[in-house]
Order: C-alpha cells, then structure tokens, then sequence
C-alpha cells in the first residue's frame, strides 16, 4: 500500500499517546494524528503532510492543534473540539483516498459531550455519520474467535425489544460481506446464538427461537449462506465449536464479549463492519486509571494496527 494507515489520538488524557509510541517502538508503520504536545515527555517524532507515509525514524505525526494541555488520567472538555477534528480529519482523509486505513484509539464519550455537545452513542456511531451509511456491526475479533453482537450497549431487559428479525438479518448480511471483502473467506460459516438459555429449550425458556430466529436462519441457509442456529450460547464457544465457524453471531453484548475476552484478553481487535472504509481499534478504553504511568499494554493496538493493514491490502 502507497498510502498509509492512519491512527487517530483518541483522548489525550488517556492511554492513546502512550501506546501510540509503544506500537512505533515495536516495529509498527503509521501516521498517527493528533497534537504531538501530548506525547510523553521525550518522544522523537517528526512532521509529515496529508497523504506521507510513515517512513522509518521517529514518530510520524500528522499535526492536529489542540486546545489544551492534557494531564493524564483528567480528561479535558477544552480538548474535546479537538479529538472530533482528529476523527473527521482522518475520515476524509481516507475518503480522499489519501490513507488506506483508520486505527482508532479510545475516545471518552462524556468529555466529548460536555466540551463539544458530542451527540453519538459512541465512536462507531460517529463513524458511520461520518460515512453515511445507516447501518454497521461491531465485530471483536483475535486469532481464535470472531464475535458480533446483534446488540450492543444496552441493559439486558431492553435486549429482546431491540432484536427483532429485521435487525439480525441486516447484522447477518453486513457480517458475512466483511468476512469476504475485508477477510478474504470466500464462503463464510455463520454460527447463531441463541437468545436464551439452551437457545429456548424446545420453547420452555423463551419462544424467540421458535417464532423467528430459526425461520430466519433457515430462509438465510436456503439462499446459499453457509449459516446454523440457534445455538445453545454454553456450548458455542469451547475450542473445538470454534473451529466449526468463522463468526460468531450473538444476540447482545455479554454473550460476544465474555468468550473473546476470555480466549485473549490483550489482543482483542474491534472492527467495524459496513463502512465503506478500514476502521479497527483496540478492544479497551481510555484506562484513565493508568495513563501517564507507562504501564499500558499496547497489544490490542498493535494488533489493530496489523489488522487494519491487512484488511486495507484485501481491498
């Protein structure tokens, strides 16, 4: 790839910068965007323009002013106008075909909305704006387990509200186009998770899967997609189911994020499906707990950063 892969500051109180220089100190190849006065005290870096790419040596930084300082561990809302410029910056950027890639650090959702009136669920949700599309899917994905919740952030009594067949089908679809186009599985195994205990147990524990989600999957199944379920969530997720499937689908946001985190807690990637670019990032937040102390775990971002160049070079 000509063009580089881009990675964006997130909040500059948090862990981003830190392991911005980490993932570069490791061996990985971006332009990272944001205000180089949030590095850590000391980093080398150097000044590219829109469009360079990394190159070797310092740091390469894509220059975003700021408002403020930023103090570890103490998010700023002076600095929130300026971690929205980063993301549409970059947006654009790989509309223009001038980056091949978007890694995203995390941002931090109130900060955002106290400093700049910030009104989106999350980064993903901004993203898809942003690019105008209407729907996208999360995906979590390591080498040995991809997961995508049909439901995302909501508490568990909103969930059999929020899922309906409409919805599931459109998670389904846009899952098993970005394993093609980004993942380069040609035919892509689709593993259904049931929504309650035993996936319904013959209807005693819920009807949802009698009524509808395994219609769904039967009527998905006859049209050539290669796609079962519903499956019981318990047994899903052992080593050798896992070999059985390439992704799989969840019903809402615990019943994906306990096994991924569980089979590789550092390395976990997010994914966003349905964009009509690359964007990954690194399956933790801005760890306001840690920063500034050096002693954040850059494996999730350096494996969001080999990722979203893999995926780019598919493309």
């Amino acid at each position: 790839m000509s063009a580089p892969v881009l990675l964006t500051s997130g909040d500059p109180s948090g862990i981003g910068p830190e392991l911005a220089v980490k993932a570069w100190d490791a061996g990985e190849r971006f332009v990272w965007v944001g205000d180089p006065g949030h590095l850590p005290a000391g980093t080398a870096w150097r000044e590219v323009a829109e469009g360079d790419g990394p190159g070797d040596g310092p740091l390469a930084v894509l220059r975003q002013r700021f408002a403020a300082h930023a103090r570890p561990g103490q998010p700023d809302p002076a600095n929130a106008a300026g971690v929205i410029a980063v993301i549409e910056r970059a947006v654009a950027l790989v509309h223009a075909g001038r980056a091949a890639a978007i890694c995203t650090a995390p941002i931090h959702k109130k900060a955002l909305k106290d400093g700049a009136g910030f009104a989106f669920p999350g980064h993903t949700e901004f993203l898809a704006h942003l690019a105008g599309v209407d729907r996208v899917v999360m995906m979590l994905a390591c080498p040995g387990l991809r997961v995508v919740p049909a439901t995302s952030h909501l508490a568990l009594a909103e969930v059999p509200k929020a899922l309906t067949p409409d919805l599931l089908e459109k998670v389904i679809r846009i899952s098993e186009a970005g394993l093609i186009r980004d993942f380069g599985i040609a035919r892509p195994r689709l593993a259904v998770a049931g929504l309650n205990p035993h996936a319904g147990e013959g209807g005693t524990m819920g009807r949802e899967e009698l009524e509808w989600i395994a219609p769904l999957v039967a009527r998905l199944a006859a049209e050539g997609m290669v796609i079962r379920g519903p499956l019981s969530a318990d047994t899903m997720f052992h080593a050798g189911a896992r070999a059985g499937y390439d992704v799989a689908i969840c019903m809402y946001h615990d019943q994906a994020l306990i096994p991924i985190k569980t089979v590789d807690f550092a390395g976990g990637v997010n994914v966003t499906l349905g964009l009509p670019f690359v964007r990954t990032s690194p399956d933790h937040g801005t760890a306001y707990d840690i920063a500034g102390r050096g002693v954040a775990d850059a494996t999730s971002l350096i494996a969001a950063l080999r990722m979203a160049r893999e995926m780019a070079a598919r493309r």
